[in-house]
């Protein structure tokens, strides 16, 4: 099927979904999970094939590690779904309402965007978690996964797909939309048949498409995230915060990628900080002021403040004050998630207001930033622009509004 063709087929499939009662969503997300549990052989095998081929193509780690899968994160798939059967349905909640002075009445509420187009990369757990989120907000999806995780998108699809079919559902409510670079930029100008893009990956796929799109983008950022560790920080708090942020999971956005340490507390805390990240299997990028605490310390290049490594790799720097900290964030920052330290509520309070990111954290590890533990069952992305949404995009960022009003044969003078 050619992509004009499952564009006008999700039109028509939206049509369907925007009047579904929540419990026909939720029972359709049901009978997705369990179709989807039901597959996870297939699913496996299909992940090993791809695994395969991107290692054979000298794919970066921290990609073959957001591409695989294993039993474990099969089953989170799984009960991704099951979570956003549970959560509350979006569609049809009033945003506001009140009554003008001639009687009519006005009520603002919450309506699907219709077909929601998602470019990602490597990531097969997006394919679910996506056409999930998108059917219980009362979207057609039309998602547009990566050459790498093809196997795997190809599987997870068929199986959802046979969880809607079985539940009296459109199966073109979800489409996985293959085929070479054209079809990625025939879904950027499909203005009128895709009504929002939202692209989840690197910086290189998102400017692409923010860039060359005429239906209107969603941006979800890349996350070069800071952690600042103010002079009145709590040392032991401040180092579980670090390890955690940097290593439980370095291959995605919200991992912590520049640490930014308060002169007045870098004797001491310095030595501690790097030590840890040294046991943990960090390479540390630092200035000369850093390298002077380590010689495990590799001395941070031009641009490295600027990176996002996804990696086990941190760039580490000195700052005189929190003024010098805050400068140096919104020098560099992607606007994805900042973290400060500190026993201090007049510098935590200061940092909150001045930091212009998705997300600002006090005394809390970056990785807490993410949909599924704010309680949003899964996220499409984490979105760094100020328009529409920003931060975790759960089941309300994918509505709009529309108003409804309501009279008695008023008309206006």
């Amino acid at each position: 099927m050619d992509f004009r063709t499952q564009a006008e087929a999700a039109r028509t499939a939206s049509r369907q979904l925007a009047t579904l009662t929540r419990d026909a969503k939720d029972s359709a997300l049901g009978a997705m999970a369990d179709a989807l549990a039901a597959a996870e052989p297939d699913l496996l095998a299909a992940n090993e094939r791809d695994v395969a081929t991107a290692q054979g193509e000298g794919i970066s780690g921290s990609l073959i590690d957001r591409l695989r899968l294993d039993r474990s994160r099969v089953a989170g798939m799984v009960q991704g779904l099951r979570d956003v059967a549970a959560l509350a349905d979006p569609v049809g909640d009033a945003v506001r309402g009140w009554r003008l002075g001639n009687g009519v009445e006005v009520r603002q509420v919450r309506v699907p965007f219709g077909v929601v187009g998602i470019i990602y990369e490597s990531r097969p757990n997006v394919t679910a978690d996506a056409a999930g989120l998108c059917l219980k907000s009362g979207n057609a999806a039309l998602l547009r996964g990566s050459s790498t995780a093809i196997e795997s998108n190809k599987v997870t699809i068929a199986a959802l797909r046979s969880g809607l079919e079985r539940s009296g559902i459109d199966v073109n409510a979800v489409s996985l939309v293959e085929g070479d670079r054209s079809v990625t930029s025939e879904m950027m100008t499909a203005r009128g048949l895709v009504d929002v893009l939202i692209p989840r990956g690197g910086a290189g796929l998102i400017n692409a498409v923010v860039e060359g799109s005429k239906v209107p983008v969603i941006e979800t950022g890349t996350g070069n995230c800071h952690l600042f560790v103010d002079a009145s920080a709590d040392h032991e708090k401040a180092l579980k915060i670090l390890v955690n942020a940097k290593v439980q999971r370095p291959g995605v956005c919200n991992a912590v990628e520049t640490l930014l340490v308060h002169r007045d507390t870098a004797p001491e805390f310095l030595p501690k900080a790097l030590h840890a990240l040294t046991e943990a299997g960090v390479t540390m990028h630092g200035t000369p002021e850093v390298c002077g605490f380590s010689a495990s310390v590799v001395p941070a290049g031009e641009d490295e403040f600027d990176a996002e490594y996804l990696s086990l790799d941190i760039a580490v720097t000195v700052v005189g004050d929190l003024a010098e900290a805050i400068d140096h964030i919104r020098a560099h920052t992607t606007g994805h998630s900042e973290t400060i330290v500190t026993e201090s509520r007049a510098n935590a309070d200061r940092f909150v207001a001045e930091i212009d990111a998705a997300a600002v954290l006090v005394n809390a590890s970056s990785r807490f930033i993410d949909g599924g533990e704010f309680g949003f069952g899964a996220e499409i992305g984490i979105s760094t622009q100020k328009l529409h949404a920003r931060g975790p995009m759960g089941l309300t960022e994918l509505t709009s509004s529309k108003y409804i009003l309501s009279g008695e044969g008023q008309i206006r003078g």
